[in-house]
């Protein structure tokens, strides 16, 4: 009985060579849906970048701990199944080696902050003249550890956010967004980025077939025998990343009239320059006259000198990535908890700014709390990442 021409059509579509069965050109693969429901790389890093920003504007640490707590509740809800998304515990350890860092300095070398409560002394060691301002050992005070333990968890919040960029955004779709200008410093960064995740990944990976061998994968001696093939494959990859590169035209520019260059150079540098005075303004009393304006002529000087420098580089872009309104809203939620953190700590700033002397519990100050909570918009206004599939292809 033959086959109707209808049918023979269909089949040439999901039949390949040696028999291989493919999806039909019009039906999208998985990979082209999660290419469209993604989210700008760009979005990610200034949501978590202004969450940063908030923590620095305060030491309360509940409000801190409910900033890391947003960041964390978005990361396990949108983070991607992918080995660059999982360096994020690793900088929870980095914050958590900040802190007892921070308590240990302020243990041995003693603190600025004076106290009445003594929590224990230690032996003093005395020291030369020269040293005043600095002692080893001696009083131990609870207001002393307080005051570092506060400090510190404004910088361990500052890295756990910094964490949160680099497990949500693709590096590398985020250096295909970078402007053209500054291509080559973007490829620096996004190549030191990379490198904790993939070390990390590495370390897994090795200690995982340590374990199925039989073979001890903790404690000094487990770290040194996985040491030298981690750095091993530290070394071929950036081998290999280098071939790739040379291979692909990295660093060849376009030749440019020479005052062009100098124009870029100029607007560059005067609108960085603008910008850091109008951000001192912003952030000095006595700048606020001419912070805004300031800052505005140096961000529009900086876009130029951007625009211009980047028509040296000689690329294109395949399918770039959109800024849609699902990228304004993450963006906008990060900047709405940092603007209304700074409009907090100009206000109340001892509700930001809970004291040591005397020594009280914190309270959670309400509508900067609920400002924080904006932070949470991205989890539910991004696509969820694809589920990782356990079956086995048929």
């Amino acid at each position: 009985m033959g086959v109707p021409p209808r049918e023979r059509s269909r089949a040439r579509g999901r039949v390949g060579a040696g028999g291989t069965l493919h999806a039909p050109a019009s039906v999208p693969t998985p990979a082209r849906h999660q290419r469209r429901g993604a989210l700008h790389p760009g979005a990610w890093w200034l949501w978590a970048l202004a969450l940063g920003t908030a923590a620095t504007r305060t030491t309360n640490p509940l409000l801190l701990a409910l900033l890391v707590a947003v960041s964390a509740y978005v990361v396990v809800t949108r983070r991607p199944h992918a080995p660059w998304s999982r360096s994020y515990g690793a900088f929870v350890k980095l914050a958590l080696a900040v802190l007892l860092v921070r308590l240990l300095f302020t243990t041995l070398l003693g603190s600025p902050i004076p106290g009445t409560h003594t929590l224990l002394t230690l032996p003093e060691v005395p020291l030369p003249d020269w040293a005043q301002g600095i002692r080893l050992g001696g009083r131990v005070t609870a207001e002393g550890l307080t005051f570092a333990l506060y400090d510190a968890m404004k910088l361990a919040t500052l890295l756990i956010c910094v964490g949160a960029a680099n497990a949500l955004a693709n590096p590398s779709r985020l250096l295909k967004s970078l402007p053209g200008a500054l291509y080559e410093m973007g490829v620096a960064v996004v190549v030191a980025l990379t490198f904790a995740p993939n070390l990390i990944a590495d370390v897994h990976r090795l200690r995982a077939a340590r374990r199925l061998r039989g073979r001890p994968d903790r404690g000094v001696r487990g770290l040194l025998q996985v040491g030298l093939p981690v750095l091993e494959g530290a070394l071929e990859r950036s081998v290999a990343l280098a071939a790739a590169m040379d291979a692909r035209g990295y660093g060849r520019t376009a030749q440019v009239p020479a005052r062009v260059r100098r124009t870029t150079a100029a607007l560059t540098l005067g609108g960085l320059l603008g910008v850091c005075a109008g951000t001192y303004g912003l952030l000095t009393a006595a700048g606020g006259t001419y912070g805004i304006p300031v800052l505005l002529a140096g961000v529009a000087a900086a876009v130029a000198g951007l625009w211009l420098g980047g028509r040296r580089t000689v690329r294109t872009r395949y399918r770039p990535d959109r800024w849609d309104a699902r990228a304004w809203l993450v963006t906008a939620s990060g900047a709405t908890v940092a603007a209304l953190l700074f409009l907090a700590a100009a206000r109340d700033p001892a509700a930001l700014h809970p004291g040591v002397i005397p020594l009280t519990a914190p309270t959670l100050p309400l509508w900067p709390a609920a400002a924080v909570l904006v932070g949470l918009l991205p989890a539910f206004v991004t696509p969820a990442p694809d589920p990782v599939s356990t079956k086995e292809p048929s």
